[in-house]
């Protein structure tokens, strides 16, 4: 069979190109230095949350687990209760409110495997999204990924610092 060609390189090209996007994402992610864990700010306009005081939740994707669901908002509502806002129970407000929850599992590649020692563990990410009432665009979202234990004792500890830890990233209010 005798390739020709014209059947050869349009195909060939459009996988090379492929190759060539997809090895120089893979470049770009290794090199980023980006720490596994902790909390990332995507969104953020301090001009449009400086006169925000009132807040709503919105409907969103709560946690799965009701008791994890109010851990959430009882922390995001406590942050933000200490950066002078108030939550309402509907109606307008300056901001609304989402957040998304998600478990995944890990797996230590580095740690050596040992007779019962576990090299899996669970990982929960959680993204808070303060938007703008109107058009609903972001003004300040936040995601953290954090080692999560299973044992719900240690859940509420865990929830509470990582909510702290994203709102540490909150820009702070102008003084005028």
């Amino acid at each position: 069979m005798r390739i020709t060609r014209s059947l050869f390189i349009p195909a060939f090209i459009p996988a090379c190109v492929i190759l060539a996007c997809a090895f120089s994402a893979t470049s770009a992610l290794a090199g980023a230095g980006q720490s596994k864990y902790g909390a990332s700010v995507k969104a953020v306009k301090p001009a449009a949350l400086a006169n925000a005081k009132t807040y709503v939740w919105m409907p969103s994707q709560p946690a799965f687990d009701k008791n994890v669901d109010a851990l959430i908002v009882a922390a995001v509502d406590r942050e933000l209760g200490a950066r002078g806002f108030t939550k309402l129970p509907s109606g307008p407000s300056d901001v609304v409110l989402t957040y998304a929850s998600l478990t995944r599992t890990d797996v230590d590649v580095k740690k050596a495997p040992k007779a019962g020692a576990a090299r899996e563990f669970a990982v929960g990410t959680l993204v808070v999204d303060v938007r703008d009432p109107a058009n609903r665009q972001s003004l300040f979202r936040v995601r953290m990924d954090t080692p999560i234990e299973k044992d719900p004792a240690a859940l509420e500890g865990t929830i509470n610092a990582a909510v702290a830890g994203m709102f540490e990233k909150y820009p702070p209010r102008t003084k005028r």
